[in-house]
């Protein structure tokens, strides 16, 4: 730890940059960085090798022992206020201690990689769930098209509780980027005429799954190998698309796990 700074006023330029990374879900993209509140972010950041810029503690959280040794690879550490601390909080009950990150370097396409495409899904809290599911599923790489929610956003990291540290990320595709694909792309659809359970699913692919209420663009859909519903017994219309993609990438890893 090589540096210890104690901060009391709001309009401090580390704390003006982190209001902006909160309150603006884009923000990162311009800043080159990311913030991670609380402990469970950081505390898979620095499990996977990961180094912070600076580390924001409350007094209260800077007495913990458990949470000050997060610190110990930071660059920089500062102490504020709790006070100030919730002004560059995006949680109802603010963590009390986190992470300002550069952002890695942008992932290059894996044209083999075992694959999730997001095509504009829009609910931050679905985006994180889904990169969850990859990263607990086999999925090695993440392409977020246009018009999906920003994956570096505060609230797609909350919400994908660690999962971008061992996912390439890329953020912002153009939809020409699935040509260069070397996997099959797949698509759900409730009109597809073979079941998920007994559809042949080749391994690796690339998994695509689209916009909470219009689905997978046509022309994408178009450009699918694959394509399968998934049965629902329980008469439902159609299941979120989070949960879709949970039980899409169990059934490719199981079969991939058989093989």
């Amino acid at each position: 730890m090589s540096e210890l700074q104690r901060i009391a006023s709001r309009d401090n330029p580390l704390l003006v940059r982190l209001r902006r990374l909160v309150q603006d879900a884009t923000a990162y993209r311009r800043v080159g960085q990311a913030w991670l509140e609380g402990d469970h972010l950081c505390r898979a950041f620095v499990q996977r090798g990961g180094t912070a810029a600076q580390a924001v503690f409350t007094d209260e959280a800077w007495q913990q022992p458990a949470l000050r040794a997060l610190a110990a690879g930071a660059a920089r550490v500062v102490l504020v206020p709790a006070s100030l601390f919730a002004g560059i909080s995006g949680q109802p009950s603010p963590a009390l201690m986190g992470f300002l990150i550069d952002l890695p370097p942008a992932a290059a396409l894996q044209p083999a990689a075992p694959t999730l495409v997001l095509d504009r899904v829009q609910d931050a809290g679905n985006v994180g769930s889904m990169l969850r599911s990859a990263a607990a599923f086999g999925v090695r790489q993440v392409i977020a098209l246009k018009g999906t929610a920003a994956l570096w956003s505060p609230k797609v990291l909350r919400a994908g509780m660690g999962a971008h540290f061992g996912l390439a990320l890329l953020d912002g595709a153009e939809p020409a980027l699935l040509e260069q694909l070397a996997v099959p792309l797949v698509a759900t659809s409730p009109h597809a005429e073979h079941a998920l359970p007994a559809a042949a699913l080749p391994w690796p692919c690339a998994w695509l799954l689209g916009h909470e209420g219009q689905g997978v663009d046509p022309a994408l859909q178009a450009r699918c190998a694959h394509t399968v519903r998934i049965p629902q017994p329980g008469g439902e219309e159609s299941l979120n698309v989070a949960a879709a993609a949970a039980v899409c990438l169990y059934e490719s890893a199981r079969r991939a796990a058989g093989q």
